[in-house]
């Protein structure tokens, strides 16, 4: 049986993923995959992968998005805009952005488009939901997590006061908080927290990465909390929850 878990954090080169051995017998892995099946082929297949982004697209919004957006914006404070609204199914899996905006009109309520930054994220929440659909079982494997809903938790359930990125630009001492939360309540060595991230990877990516495998270690050690605390199901069957 596999001890080992991962998180995901989406970049422009794919993937990057974070490896943990539940038994600290292994130290960190740090990788770059080009897509999420990369990880899932893997000979030692991660037992939980905690992906930061969102698993679970309904049919039609309400006014705040999914539940799990919902549950967990209302508790980030100023970083509750890190928490995008993602839309309907029939707009995710539209390719265009003026008519992803139009489908958006006609399955929100009330209506309203969709902002570019949720349409960039469209290609890998179609990727993860693609696999997720052709194999209903990986609803036990990818799990959705939020890097901000993880840090929150490691700050004593207090939401950060400091952003990562400061208009597009990395926040040195937002990054650097968290690389001390990381450390001192996740129990990374320092020395893999301060590695130089590869090409196309911003070290926000990587540290985010970082914060979705805690959550995922937490997940299979039971101790990871859930927003909704009880998840409804997508059209699909899949669960749509947060977990931190």
């Amino acid at each position: 049986m596999t001890t080992l878990v991962a998180g995901a954090d989406g970049c422009p080169p794919g993937w990057a993923v974070v490896l943990l051995d539940l038994a600290e017998k292994r130290p960190p892995q740090f990788m770059v995959c080009e897509d999420m099946a990369m990880v899932l082929r893997r000979p030692e297949l991660p037992g939980i992968i905690a992906v930061d982004m969102p698993i679970g697209l309904p049919e039609s919004i309400g006014p705040d998005g999914r539940g799990p957006e919902t549950e967990l914006r209302s508790r980030l404070g100023d970083r509750q805009s890190s928490v995008f609204a993602i839309p309907a199914r029939a707009v995710v899996y539209t390719e265009d952005y003026g008519q992803a905006c139009d489908i958006s009109l006609m399955t929100s309520d009330p209506p309203r488009k969709i902002s570019k930054q949720a349409f960039y994220l469209f290609p890998k929440i179609r990727e993860i939901d693609a696999l997720i659909r052709n194999d209903p079982g990986l609803t036990m494997i990818l799990r959705e997590c939020h890097p901000e809903g993880a840090f929150m938790v490691m700050n004593g359930g207090l939401p950060l006061d400091m952003p990562k990125k400061a208009k597009s630009v990395v926040h040195a001492p937002g990054i650097a908080y968290r690389k001390k939360l990381l450390h001192e309540v996740a129990g990374f060595p320092e020395a893999f927290l301060d590695q130089q991230p590869p090409k196309g990877v911003g070290v926000d990516d990587f540290i985010d990465a970082c914060a979705c495998a805690h959550v995922a270690r937490r997940i299979a050690r039971g101790g990871a909390v859930s927003f909704p605390e009880r998840p409804e199901r997508d059209p699909h069957g899949i669960p749509m929850a947060i977990w931190a």
